[in-house]
């Protein structure tokens, strides 16, 4: 039994007695051929199943019309959504999207980014690994004109366009909503490297807030994870509540996190919201499910997608390359629900 094999411009050459550059046009609509051809090798290749291979295409052109996205996980809601924003403009714009995943290591972050620039796609969408420390795996990107835009997880000092919210006003505006509440002993929990500031920016709001309200800061009260999963937030969770007295309230950097903590709160015999108050930060869908439904910071993943992937294809159009600026996205508010409420 013969083996199905893809069609190609030459086999509609031998069976139309053409010569391959005359196929090759006429898919094309060139000018140079009649329409009566045209019209024929049309026919006859979608007769044959004929499927034009853009990306070789794209190859000898030097351009695939093709988005690559970096990311920790596809797990995650926030990440899920920001996937959405860049595919929705990515399409109206005819350009596909490559998605890889770093499982926010260093090492595969690497790989990953080697692959993308062989595969020569025209623009990289990056938010970066829990273990990166380094970003010099980006440099044959920005060395070669290809667009690099990073997205919530960014680099402090890389010369390239930026999607970010205001992290530090966003931690402020949910460890002040603790406050408000009547939490005095205010945990908090962060994240990730120096070089990736987004933990860090939440967590400096949490200290700002603090301060600004004549609150001590105590450093056991602050853990480090070294990732942010709820396994991670349960073991950190279980330390809080080793302490004495346990702190009544917390501030997770990651609804997971928050989770983690309102379910290890149960285990531990501690009421959620009366003896201990908690918000988390994403507004994920399981803020809503979890009993009590989990207080939150909304975050705008769809359209950091979109700006990002808007960025990438107006670079790819333009002539001239425009300085490298960031977006902020300011709209963050907190979503006040069960788990922090006073009553």
């Amino acid at each position: 039994m013969e083996e199905n094999k893809h069609v190609t411009i030459y086999d509609i050459a031998e069976r139309l007695n053409l010569a391959t550059s005359t196929i090759s046009r006429a898919l094309k609509d060139h000018h140079t051929i009649s329409d009566k051809t045209i019209k024929k090798v049309k026919k006859t290749a979608e007769e044959m199943g004929f499927v034009p291979n853009t990306l070789a295409a794209g190859l000898r052109g030097n351009k695939t019309r093709t988005i690559g996205v970096l990311i920790p996980t596809v797990t995650q809601p926030f990440l899920s959504s920001l996937i959405s924003g860049i595919e929705i403009t990515a399409q109206k714009s005819d350009y596909t999207v490559i998605i890889m995943q770093s499982h926010d290591s260093y090492e595969e972050e690497v790989n990953m980014a080697k692959s993308l620039y062989s595969n020569r796609v025209s623009g990289v969408i990056c938010s970066l690994a829990m273990e990166t420390r380094d970003t010099a795996h980006f440099h044959q990107f920005s060395n070669n004109n290809i667009p690099l835009v990073f997205v919530d997880r960014v680099p402090k000092d890389y010369n390239t366009f930026r999607v970010v919210i205001d992290n530090y006003t966003a931690g402020y505006k949910a460890t002040k909503h603790l406050i408000e509440q009547g939490c005095i002993r205010i945990a908090h929990l962060t994240a990730g490297s120096e070089l990736g500031n987004l933990y860090n920016e939440r967590k400096r709001g949490y200290i700002e807030a603090l301060k600004d309200h004549n609150i001590e800061v105590e450093e056991e009260l602050i853990i480090n994870l070294n990732s942010v999963t709820y396994e991670d937030g349960v073991k950190a969770s279980n330390a809080l509540f080793d302490l004495k007295p346990i702190p009544d309230g917390l501030f997770a950097p990651g609804d997971i996190l928050a989770v983690s903590a309102v379910q290890t709160a149960k285990k531990r015999g501690t009421k959620v919201p009366e003896e201990f108050k908690v918000i988390g930060f994403n507004n994920d869908p399981i803020s809503q499910i979890i009993d009590p439904n989990l207080s939150t910071i909304t975050h705008p993943a769809e359209k950091m997608g979109k700006a990002a992937a808007e960025i990438i294809i107006k670079n790819l159009k333009s002539s001239k390359n425009d300085d490298a600026k960031e977006i902020t996205f300011l709209n963050t508010e907190v979503l006040a629900r069960e788990s922090s409420s006073k009553e």
